[in-house]
């Protein structure tokens, strides 16, 4: 039994392995095709874009583990069937219960796989690659743990933070001269950008609560300006950079960042949604490996194994595009996050559990 055990779960997991590297390859080559129009911007070379389509691969990885387990499971337990080895296994006295053990110890080990590139990985490679394209493309931006630096002339702007609302918080201005002396620093709590400004010109930046600091050979002039209004030409579509996608979020990050936005009194809806959704991902691995196991036929029917096969996948691809549906509804009209994070796994664990007891029964 254990040595069915082994072989039943090694011959899932490479299956699911090949489909998962097929799914990341598909999504890498639409990666290239959108950003192969951007190559030559700024630095922005076909090896940079390269290693940035590289960098989105453990993304692409564990937004797909879920289809690909799917996909994996069907096309290794249909071949099985086809070769008549689940016949045999039926036969020589395994129960469906202990079939179904060695399927959810299959998708839990993906789960664990999920989990780890979901906290440790994806947190770590996302936003880098956000960055790295940006100051590729972008020779007078860069971005850091300090937020974004954006050169303007003689001005270099610091931005520490950005809300999902658009606000900025904790901006520094420094002005130098020609000879790349400090002469001015400006410093604001928050700011306001007027986004409606035309494209090629400038946009005004609303400071609120500033400080100015002028710098002359001998003493140093503090003023308090309290609000002031400040151009600044760079596309303010850029500063998105700053916030990070709450899918590329561990965990921990989230708690600590939706406390601080409701701190801030800004909206949590996103951000709680991706909380419960990195809990209820890796269990979608469970899942999809009991929808695989209902859509094997129990002894090979000829051409009916195909069109399970087809049915299988195209399961898959709803639940994949199911879960942002239900994201966009719980923003829309105010459905519990829990409820739309949870929700697509639960039916479709109803949905499997319904057609193997109804296989079984056969």
């Amino acid at each position: 039994m254990r040595l069915l055990n082994r072989y039943v779960i090694s011959q899932l997991s490479i299956c699911t392995l090949y489909a998962l590297l097929a799914l990341v390859s598909l999504y890498s080559f639409f990666d290239i095709m959108g950003e192969i129009s951007h190559v030559g911007d700024g630095r922005y070379t076909a090896n940079k874009m390269l290693y940035y389509v590289l960098l989105l691969i453990p993304t692409h990885a564990y937004e797909l583990m879920p289809l690909a387990v799917l996909v994996g499971a069907l096309v290794c337990l249909n071949q099985m069937a086809s070769d008549s080895e689940f016949t045999v296994i039926r036969t020589s006295g395994i129960s469906l219960a202990s079939i179904i053990g060695m399927m959810l110890q299959f998708g839990l080990l993906f789960a664990i796989i999920a989990a780890l590139l979901g906290e440790y990985v994806v947190p770590k490679t996302g936003p880098y690659a956000e960055q790295y394209q940006l100051h590729a493309r972008q020779n007078s931006i860069s971005a850091g743990d300090s937020g974004i630096w954006l050169k303007q002339g003689h001005d270099i702007v610091n931005v520490a933070e950005m809300l999902p609302d658009g606000s900025l918080k904790n901006i520094s201005i420094y002005r130098h001269d020609e000879q790349f002396h400090l002469t001015e620093t400006l410093h604001a709590s928050s700011a306001k950008v007027d986004s409606h400004a035309q494209q090629g010109k400038k946009s005004k930046w609303h400071l609120h609560q500033v400080d100015q600091s002028v710098l002359q050979e001998h003493q140093i002039t503090v003023n308090h300006l309290g609000n002031l209004d400040w151009h600044m030409s760079i596309n303010h579509q850029l500063l998105n950079i700053l916030l990070v996608a709450p899918e590329q979020m561990s965990i921990l990050a989230l708690s600590t960042y939706i406390k601080h936005l409701k701190n801030n009194h800004q909206q949590t809806t996103r951000y709680e949604l991706a909380w419960w959704r990195k809990i209820a991902y890796p269990l979608a691995c469970i899942v999809m490996a009991l929808v695989a196991l209902a859509f094997t036929p129990q002894q090979n029917r000829g051409g009916n194994m195909g069109l399970k096969l087809f049915y299988g996948i195209c399961l898959g691809l709803l639940f994949h595009f199911s879960g942002r549906l239900f994201g966009f509804t719980s923003q829309l009209y105010g459905v519990p996050t829990l409820i739309a994070a949870f929700l697509p796994t639960l039916l479709f664990l109803c949905l499997a559990v319904y057609l193997i007891r109804r296989q079984e029964k056969r």
